[in-house]
């Protein structure tokens, strides 16, 4: 079982931490296909290519029949871009779970697709803020998830490691050596152990499915911070589109509210199954971020899902 590690030479956010990486072991020449070179260092493969990241889809599929090798997971390093230009250094799940067919995704994907989240983020990000507070990167640089959007198109467990969010900080060495010793230790590159490795047998089982909110899931990092909780999709308030019905006798239900929100929570919801084997998923609603008419239709629908909604405190 390998982990790919994913880079760019058309990102600077992305073969910066790529370079630091390589620069912290001993990485063997491995396989180059279809324009994809790569290099080896025990059980992860750090790949390169010449395309935007989010424009390489299926690259574990591609992957396996090329080497023989399972794929286990699959890790992208990129750039982020924010309307603010905020320093920033970001995880996030992969997906556009709220795009209908015949839509075409912006960033790649593909319409009504959510990838199977990596079990990692949440661990990942308490030590990414650890290690981004000793490389003195803290409070120049925010440290958080980013709601679920765009591809490529993956099979196994995805995660996006993202620096933002203009030039001058792609190219910042010391976030680029953060990305990478996040990765070298994440993975447990040099002989220590792995963190965030999905185990069911855990004594907290419970993972955080986040419905609502902001871009950067303010309300949901809230209880991730704290340490201790698995997260998996993470589905913003743009990736819910509702559409609100005409009123039928003053009442409004889940059935009479068009759009694809329905599709996005399913999909959001079966991937982060798959991602947590023998796992509890819980959905965390950030209701303030909700109109009451659309907080009713998704708390209706939930239950017709046999989703199970928790408050802050029953994550732990």
């Amino acid at each position: 079982m390998v982990t790919l590690v994913v880079s760019t030479t058309t990102d600077p956010a992305s073969y910066g931490p790529a370079s630091a990486l390589l620069a912290m072991g001993v990485w063997n020449p491995g396989v180059s296909f279809q324009g994809i070179r790569s290099k080896a260092n025990g059980d992860v493969r750090l790949l390169e290519h010449d395309h935007g990241i989010v424009e390489e889809d299926y690259l574990d599929n591609r992957w396996e029949e090329v080497t023989g090798e399972v794929v286990g997971e699959i890790i992208f390093l990129s750039k982020h871009t924010a309307a603010t230009n905020r320093p920033a250094l970001t995880i996030h799940p992969i997906g556009v779970p709220h795009l209908k067919e015949g839509d075409v995704p912006p960033q790649g994907g593909k319409p009504g697709w959510a990838a199977v989240p990596s079990p990692r983020m949440a661990s990942w990000l308490i030590l990414l803020q650890k290690l981004a507070e000793s490389h003195n990167l803290v409070p120049e640089f925010e440290i958080t998830l980013e709601a679920t959007h765009h591809g490529p198109v993956t099979n196994k467990p995805t995660m996006f490691l993202e620096i933002g969010s203009t030039m001058e900080y792609w190219k910042r060495q010391d976030a680029a050596q953060v990305i990478a010793q996040l990765v070298w230790e994440g993975l447990g590159i040099g002989g220590g152990e792995a963190v965030g490795n999905w185990n069911s047998m855990s004594s907290n089982k419970k993972i955080l499915l986040g419905i609502g909110g902001g871009h950067y899931v303010p309300r949901h990092m809230d209880i991730i911070l704290k340490g201790g909780v698995w997260v998996g999709h993470l589905l913003s308030g743009y990736s819910l589109p509702m559409e609100e019905p005409v009123e039928s006798k003053g009442e409004k239900n889940s059935k009479s509210i068009g759009g694809t929100w329905k599709h996005a929570i399913k999909a959001a919801y079966d991937a982060t199954v798959e991602g947590f084997p023998g796992g509890e998923v819980i959905a965390h609603i950030d209701h303030k971020s909700f109109k009451g008419w659309q907080k009713k239709a998704i708390i209706e629908y939930l239950g017709e899902q046999n989703i199970k909604i928790g408050k802050p405190g029953d994550f732990y």
